[in-house]
């Protein structure tokens, strides 16, 4: 038997979504709401897992390898690219944190989607997968994405005095100011914080 709050979050993904008005409120203060997507976009999965650990719900999260690309060094949730053999967005959300975390993807149980979320950096259109285990998975970061696993409690990324406004770079010794969410020493923000925020409201 799931613990009530999952079936609350997962009746609630049923429903219609807060969609946009959720999401920006975690957008950094040069993106607003009018951002033109491009016709040449590419898609992509994530996977937002909650799971039970230390006897409360967790989500885990990755610190991407500074790979020199645009998100090198973020923290974000698992997930990449769209390839040719995933039938949807759900599946690459699971291949690719199996890929990355070592996962289950067969052991997830897919509780719902949120809002896809246009990122212009990268040029991706990035569809979030909500996913279930009734255990903490054993991972094992893949060490050419990954630098190091985080996981947070639920409760942590629902306190408010966790939400920060920070500068962050962006590259070429640039930096913005954007709302974020820092936690144990982890600073969230960017795109992940703003699916992140969608996900938390749904939670409340």
């Amino acid at each position: 038997m799931h613990p009530d709050w999952l079936q609350n979050i997962k009746a609630r993904l049923a429903q219609p979504l807060p969609g946009l008005a959720s999401q920006l409120k975690l957008t950094s203060l040069n993106r607003g709401d009018n951002w033109e997507i491009r016709e040449d976009h590419r898609k992509s999965g994530v996977l937002a897992l909650f799971y039970p650990y230390l006897g409360e719900p967790h989500l885990v999260f990755m610190e991407r390898t500074q790979d020199g690309k645009v998100h090198g060094g973020q923290i974000s949730f698992p997930g990449g690219k769209m390839e040719a053999s995933d039938p949807d967005a759900h599946a690459t959300a699971l291949r690719e944190a199996e890929e990355e975390l070592a996962i289950p993807a067969a052991e997830v149980e897919l509780i719902g989607g949120l809002t896809e979320l246009y990122i212009p950096p990268s040029n991706f259109m990035v569809y979030p997968s909500v996913g279930y285990l009734p255990y903490r998975p054993d991972f094992i970061p893949s060490p050419d994405e990954v630098a190091r696993v985080v996981e947070i409690p639920l409760a942590e990324l629902l306190d408010p005095s966790n939400l920060k406004s920070l500068y962050h770079p962006v590259g070429g010794g640039r930096k913005i100011k954007a709302p974020a969410f820092s936690v144990r020493g982890n600073v969230i923000w960017g795109a992940t914080a703003m699916m992140l925020s969608e996900l938390l409201d749904i939670v409340r």
